[in-house]
């Protein structure tokens, strides 16, 4: 993406993807990216922002960029230190998110969050990840990270059920202890215990690819990934 945004959504594209998520946008505006993917006939099922995106001074900015996008999901990754520091931070945090979500629904827009490996420590005695959710309101939705709770040590197929309702976007991801290049299918996870899951009436609406290393050129791993992931679901090629 860095060297050739174009090539790269014609690409996925080719492969059969119906859809991206942004992590960042590479200089272009939101009118650029918007024609490139409606040439392509992709659609834009989210995009990672910072909570400093959401701040006074540039709440109404992100939100045009997001709606010029024609995306209905903004998926915040990453939290203030004092989040993890205690639950008083982390109550302060849940408030925010709160907040943001009732602000953003207004515009027609989601507000997520997304998980790393850190939510799946212990916080005053309770697992982070439910805490979270367990303190934020319905409108807060779940961007579930499943190669990143197994690189915790945790089964994805638990915490897809645990919030009904809320859980809007899967990065299906898997994850090995003994080959760090594994691409999906090829790790530890239970997928046998989690594709019923995604594809019940509670699965989430948006499936992100997603490969972090490469035993093979990056485009080239995403295609084998997603035939795999069709093959999975039980969809056609």
């Amino acid at each position: 993406m860095a060297k050739d945004v174009p090539g790269v959504l014609k690409s996925v594209a080719q492969m059969g993807f119906t859809g991206v998520e942004f992590a960042g946008y590479y200089g272009y505006t939101a009118e650029q990216l918007r024609k490139m993917l409606d040439e392509d006939h992709l659609a834009c099922y989210g995009s990672h922002i910072s909570l400093d995106d959401l701040s006074e001074a540039n709440f109404e900015k992100t939100v045009a960029f997001n709606q010029t996008l024609g995306n209905k999901l903004v998926t915040v990754a990453s939290l203030p230190g004092r989040s993890h520091k205690d639950m008083q931070g982390l109550l302060e945090t849940t408030r925010q998110f709160n907040e943001l979500a009732a602000k953003l629904k207004k515009h027609g827009i989601m507000l997520a969050f997304h998980n790393h490996v850190t939510e799946f420590q212990q916080i005053d005695g309770q697992l982070f990840w439910d805490a979270f959710f367990g303190n934020t309101d319905k409108d807060v939705k779940i961007q579930f990270d499943i190669g990143n709770a197994m690189a915790a040590g945790q089964q994805a197929a638990p915490f897809l059920v645990k919030f009904p309702g809320r859980l809007m976007s899967v990065h299906v991801k898997d994850h090995s202890n003994t080959n760090s290049n594994a691409l999906l299918g090829e790790g530890d996870e239970h997928w046998a215990d989690v594709i019923p899951l995604l594809q019940g009436r509670n699965g989430p609406r948006w499936f992100i690819i997603e490969q972090e290393d490469y035993p093979y050129p990056s485009l080239e791993c995403a295609k084998r990934c997603l035939d795999t992931f069709k093959k999975m679901m039980g969809i056609e090629p």
